[in-house]
């Protein structure tokens, strides 16, 4: 499976969630995204959204909110502790995105990813909570993470 894996706010391509997903044998393109300019990052991702149609997106935090920000059509998301509370215009997701988040997350609250939940008219199992930090980078996030990726890529 194709996987657009969008990282975090001052992380980097190559970090140990789109490393795992590589991992697992899956196709991981992992795109450097500009850290100052939030319009500039969602030109970089929407490039290589275009370029190689991939079958998942993952977005990580800021790269949630990247995500979201996307012409994406049809193209799930998974969506790790999204922080589209401050970055980008989109408010809503689409059907059959997925949250994974920290009840713990002491960088974006839990009550964010809750609340886009529900003005995104999605289950409440949508939102999956997982691991214990914001970083979502142990093992149970981790697996919660291949799966909602393979759940999504299946459609």
């Amino acid at each position: 499976m194709k996987i657009l894996f969008l990282h975090g706010w001052h992380s980097v391509p190559g970090g140990v969630k789109p490393s795992f997903l590589a991992a697992q044998g899956h196709e991981v393109i992992n795109p450097a995204l500009d850290d100052d300019d939030f319009d500039q990052a969602v030109r970089i991702a929407q490039g290589e959204y275009d370029r190689h149609r991939p079958d998942v997106i993952v977005g990580s935090s800021r790269g949630g909110a990247v995500a979201m920000n996307l012409d994406a059509g049809p193209t799930p998301l998974v969506l790790l502790c999204p922080a589209w509370k401050r970055w980008g215009k989109a408010r809503t997701v689409k059907p059959g995105t997925t949250i994974l988040h920290a009840e713990a997350d002491d960088v974006i609250p839990i009550t964010d990813s809750r609340e886009l939940i529900q003005a995104s008219g999605l289950p409440e199992s949508a939102l999956r909570i997982v691991g214990t930090d914001h970083r979502l980078a142990d093992p149970e996030p981790q697996g919660a993470m291949l799966e909602a990726c393979e759940a999504a890529g299946r459609g």
